[in-house]
């Protein structure tokens, strides 16, 4: 006791120093920029202020192909990251890649989480095919459909709250675009005609929209499919051609169109909220608009959907410190309890504590298009699909020059058949 005593008496006097709490550093990566990175460099800073034992060490590293590559080269010579940020769309090929570690009971106890946390279409995705969770979701991210309020005025598409009614088939929905154009709008429908990501989500959410399916058991748009799959894409290439949607428009220019006034509709990611949230604060937008779950339009409620989520790579032949991995989880754990930050980017939050909040309830348009987290559609379980992928490329290649009357719907459809099948292993 007097040693404990005199201990604490020199440590106060300064006699002696006070050793100092053994701290874990976490090496972490992502890929995300623009507002996304902004917040999630903010949640990292809160993070490293309330745990001054763990310190996340973080890198962003440029998104697509050279962040899952580099991923790929460093979990082979165990140089990689702790922690990672990945999209469930791309887990197909880590696993068949073999750079991810499973996460396992213990890890979702060490974060104070369970399966039963999250909605079950982003648990699905992060699961491989032996059962094993192999990513905890973060959000999930889709496409939806943002609309002009201005170019809706007094038709049957705005409800006495000026919201966006009455759009329960394609038909409805040519009906609206017909309205908004006789009402100035020189572009009623505005998505990336020019780009890999805006084409094939629109494409898989109109084939989701028939029950269809891309890629099955090995199979590239199996039986039925396949007239599902041209009229899908014939549905683009008449918008096209009745002057609803722009020609070749790159990522940019289809916002621009949106943002502008130009355009009635936007069918994009929820990623674009902020974009839209800030212009309408500052003053720039000069109309008031809206965002919700991409509207029925063909037999059942689908709209196309990934997940941010966070993975942990094989360390080469090594395995992770124990306590290391605990606070690795420690930060996973901490991420998802606050991820109201992470959906103020538009996101829908993956972890159900959050998404059935008061607060998150309270944010529009958010809580407008939440209810598509049930009924999200994923990418195909497949190691060519997912961003920045064969399927992706297909898009851009095939589907985007048949919607600007370059080919014809059918033959794009057997190329997407003879072009991806013959990547299948």
């Amino acid at each position: 006791m007097k040693l404990m005593k005199a201990a604490l008496l020199a440590s106060v006097t300064g006699l002696v120093a006070v050793p100092a709490l053994a701290q874990q550093e976490v090496v972490w990566w992502d890929f995300l920029a623009g507002g996304d990175g902004v917040r999630m460099k903010a949640l990292i800073n809160q993070f490293n202020e309330e745990h001054p034992d763990i310190q996340i060490s973080g890198t962003t590293l440029e998104w697509g192909v050279p962040f899952y590559t580099k991923v790929r080269t460093s979990a082979a010579v165990g140089q990689g990251p702790d922690v990672m940020t990945y999209h469930l769309s791309r887990l197909p090929l880590a696993l068949e890649e073999g750079v991810l570690t499973p996460i396992t009971d213990d890890d979702l106890a060490a974060a104070d989480l369970s399966k039963d946390d999250f909605f079950p279409a982003p648990i699905q995705a992060a699961t491989g095919d032996d059962g094993q969770l192999y990513a905890i979701p973060f959000d999930i991210h889709s496409l939806v459909l943002y609309y002009n309020k201005s170019f809706l005025e007094g038709s049957e598409f705005l409800d006495d709250n000026g919201n966006l009614t009455g759009i329960g088939s394609l038909e409805d929905f040519q009906r609206a675009l017909d309205i908004a154009k006789e009402n100035g709008s020189e572009t009623p429908l505005s998505y990336q005609t020019g780009g890999e990501g805006g084409v094939f989500r629109v494409f898989y959410t109109l084939l989701a929209q028939q029950g269809g399916t891309l890629i099955e058991n090995g199979e590239v748009l199996p039986g039925d499919n396949v007239e599902k799959a041209v009229r899908a894409i014939q549905i683009m290439t008449d918008w096209s051609e009745q002057g609803y949607t722009p020609e070749q428009a790159e990522y940019e220019a289809s916002v621009a169109l949106f943002t502008s006034g130009q355009s009635a509709f936007q069918l994009n990611g929820v990623w674009e909220v902020p974009t839209m949230n800030d212009m309408a604060a500052d003053g720039t937008l000069g109309y008031e608009w809206g965002a919700v779950q991409v509207p029925t339009l063909l037999e059942q409620e689908a709209t196309w959907a990934d997940s941010h989520a966070f993975a942990i790579p094989v360390q080469g032949d090594e395995e992770m410190d124990p306590a290391k991995r605990e606070a690795v989880m420690t930060v996973i754990g901490w991420m998802e309890k606050h991820a109201l930050a992470w959906a103020d980017a538009g996101h829908i939050p993956a972890y159900k504590p959050v998404a059935d909040s008061a607060e998150y309830k309270a944010m529009e348009p958010n809580a407008t298009y939440a209810s598509l987290a049930n009924t999200a559609v994923f990418d195909p379980r497949s190691p060519i699909a997912g961003v920045a992928s064969p399927v992706y490329d297909a898009a851009i290649n095939v589907i985007a020059p048949a919607i600007h009357g370059y080919l014809s719907p059918e033959d794009a459809v057997a190329q997407i058949q003879s072009d991806l099948q013959g990547l299948i292993r």
